[in-house]
């Protein structure tokens, strides 16, 4: 296993994920007191996974793909959803980073081919058009 993103959902939850020796993105939880099966939720990521939730049974995993767009899974309590691209110009290497404020609010936040930093976020309703930061970090 490598570059581990781990989130939780919930008392007694934990979600982690890894992208595996096959080059997909995996996933295991624990879950009132035992581990999961690995899970495999493919896709081809180039970084190592960012992990969020927003909300009870709600989570989402982004990763910077080989065509360098940031694309994100999520689970919406029962299923995971296909991957989707959010686009951008992102450093492959770079490793993106999300946070949530509440619900229905997620931030992710990842390295440019240009060296600075960018942000896209998902507003409850839409994901909002990447901002670049003003500075490098």
């Amino acid at each position: 296993m490598n570059s581990l993103a781990a989130t939780s959902w919930g008392k007694g939850r934990i979600d982690l994920f890894w992208v595996g020796t096959d080059g997909a993105l995996w996933t295991r939880h624990w879950d009132l007191g035992g581990w999961s099966a690995d899970l495999s939720l493919g896709g081809t990521p180039a970084s190592p996974p960012a992990a969020v939730s927003w909300g009870v049974g709600q989570m989402e995993v982004f990763s910077v793909f080989p065509d360098g767009q940031l694309w994100d899974r999520y689970w919406d309590g029962s299923d995971w959803h296909a991957w989707e691209s959010l686009g951008g110009e992102l450093a492959t290497e770079s490793t993106p980073t999300c946070s949530s404020w509440g619900p229905e609010r997620l931030d992710v936040f990842v390295e440019g081919v240009d060296g600075l930093v960018w942000h896209r976020w998902w507003d409850g309703t839409r994901w909002v058009d990447w901002e670049r930061l003003p500075a490098q970090l």
